[in-house]
């Protein structure tokens, strides 16, 4: 890693000798070729089905509709009529933006459910190696644990590692939804985490949700822990570009498209979440209210104003996060951009006190949960600023109504 402490020309010159190693790589194993012909995944089957399947003798909608389009189409439909279509197509139904939320959570519990007989089986498989019957055996516990009474699966895909959402809090009912958007290593397997479970999406959503039921009780929250792309595997060349980072921004910009009602949602965006925050900002819908970042290795812009929404833009770092020794900087598509904590940078900078290093940030008691829960339920003017001045609040409302500076 290199330090602040190191000059500016030898941050650049060490990027430029990585950037040349990754050329290296790409052209000795034939990395733009990699993705090699396989079948259909389970959900793209789903999905294919759907497209040729009928109801009451009708063609179904295409699943890429518009959510406005599908949400019409679902609610034109009888309880039965949705019923079928929920054991029918439970993968592409439970991941179509624009059907009910509850349909779905339904949807997502069937498809939990053959996901775990496939896993079950993978368990006894002699083909397999002892290493991958093991890993059978624990992407079959946590679908178990996914399909507990109470959980609300917003969208669910086995394929590869698995991607995951999950709701807390009643989301069509909410006043208020927050997005919690995870970094690298993020999937099926490490959604949740009994040990450092607030470096978990499961547990930072939790414990958000406490949060903002705790800062303001009379307001209707709901917080979705969305790890509902791929992230990248470590700190190699998928972190180091935002290829993982474009592919997530189209999926969270239909996700926010697709919630129900027209609530303010604010997006809080761990390390590499906020490089796929930042490259979805400016194309984000304006209920999007605030988009706040923690522990940020760049938000592929070099100004806030650069990413062109009408968001107000939070930033923090805990002052021993190790995600500031990564230089900041672009060059040739490596690297992130300028930091976000910077003066240079233009966001409202919040204080992490507390929240002790890189993955620390949702630990109950620590000052950036406070902060987020704030943000979460609208009281801007009780946040508490990295600086004294008190300069990120400048201009705000203290009302929880209020959702422009």
């Amino acid at each position: 890693m290199t330090s602040f402490d190191t000059s500016p020309q030898l941050n650049v010159w060490r990027a430029l000798l990585a950037l040349a190693v990754v050329f290296v790589m790409l052209a000795t194993t034939g990395w733009t070729a990699m993705r090699n012909q396989r079948g259909a995944t389970p959900l793209q089957a789903s999905l294919s089905a759907w497209e040729h399947g009928r109801i009451g003798g009708h063609r179904l909608p295409d699943p890429q509709s518009e959510p406005a389009k599908l949400a019409r189409f679902f609610s034109s439909l009888t309880a039965q009529e949705r019923s079928t279509l929920v054991r029918k197509y439970s993968l592409a139904v439970g991941n179509m933006n624009g059907a009910p939320v509850e349909l779905r959570y339904r949807a997502n519990h069937l498809a939990l459910a053959k996901a775990r007989k496939v896993e079950r089986e993978r368990m006894h498989d002699k083909r397999l190696t002892p290493a991958g019957q093991q890993e059978a055996g624990r992407r079959m516990h946590r679908l178990e644990d996914l399909m507990e009474r109470g959980r609300h699966i917003l969208a669910f895909d086995p394929e590869g590692s698995g991607r995951v959402a999950e709701v807390f809090g009643n989301l069509r009912r909410a006043e208020r939804v927050s997005v919690v958007v995870p970094g690298v290593d993020t999937d099926l397997l490490t959604f949740q985490r009994t040990n450092r479970k607030y470096a978990a999406p499961v547990g930072m959503a939790k414990s958000l949700y406490a949060a903002e039921q705790r800062v303001s009780p009379s307001t209707r929250t709901a917080v979705i822990a969305w790890a509902d792309y791929t992230a990248p595997s470590g700190l190699g060349i998928d972190s180091a570009t935002a290829m993982r980072a474009q592919e997530g921004a189209v999926r969270l910009n239909d996700l926010v498209r697709a919630l129900p009602g027209s609530s303010p949602v604010s997006l809080f965006c761990h390390s590499y979440g906020s490089v796929v925050c930042g490259v979805a900002a400016h194309a984000l819908p304006d209920r999007v209210s605030d988009i706040a970042v923690a522990g940020s290795p760049g938000m592929r812009v070099e100004k806030a104003a650069q990413l062109r929404t009408t968001a107000r833009v939070w930033a923090m770092r805990d002052s021993d996060d190790w995600i500031q020794d990564v230089p900041y900087l672009e060059v040739g598509g490596l690297g992130h951009g300028a930091d976000p904590v910077s003066t240079g940078f233009g966001a409202r900078v919040l204080s992490a006190a507390g929240a002790k290093g890189h993955a620390g940030y949702f630990e109950p008691g620590t000052a950036s949960l406070f902060n987020f829960a704030e943000i979460g339920v609208g009281a801007y003017r009780s946040v508490h600023c990295a600086h004294e001045d008190g300069v990120c609040r400048t201009g705000l409302s203290g009302t929880a109504a209020a959702r422009r500076a």
